[in-house]
């Protein structure tokens, strides 16, 4: 079990590190990586009550679902910063404009060190 865990722990690393360095290693690639990995744990969870679907012959049905509702959790991923504001108005608005400010400056170094721990970072750009 603890050889999963840690294999897992590595997969879920590398997912994060490519969308880290393609998001462009900011709050933006954080937000993103965290509000699909959201949406998805709701669709996994709706689709594993429909599981008995798959041993009823409705394999492809099941697979197809699954993969539309995981680019609709993408596409909504994208807009994140939405549902931050929406959350409490005026106050998500406020609390996103701090986590903007703040973020490079102390949360940013220490996932850095996290994904990148034997320092081979690529050079990503800054968010503004």
């Amino acid at each position: 079990m603890q050889e999963l865990i840690g294999k897992s722990h590595g997969w879920f690393r590398d997912w994060f590190r490519k969308v880290w360095e393609v998001r462009g290693g900011g709050l933006y690639a954080c937000g993103f990586a965290l509000t699909f990995l959201y949406f998805e744990i709701g669709s996994l969870r709706e689709d594993v009550a429909q599981i008995g679907s798959v041993f009823n012959g409705e394999l492809i049905s099941f697979l197809i679902d699954f993969i539309i509702d995981s680019f609709m959790n993408t596409i909504k991923a994208f807009g994140w910063p939405v549902y931050a504001v929406q959350t409490a108005p005026p106050f998500g608005a406020i609390a996103l404009g701090f986590a903007f400010a703040l973020f490079p400056k102390y949360i940013k170094p220490l996932l850095t060190r996290w994904l990148f721990p034997d320092g081979q970072e690529k050079e990503v750009a800054n968010e503004l």
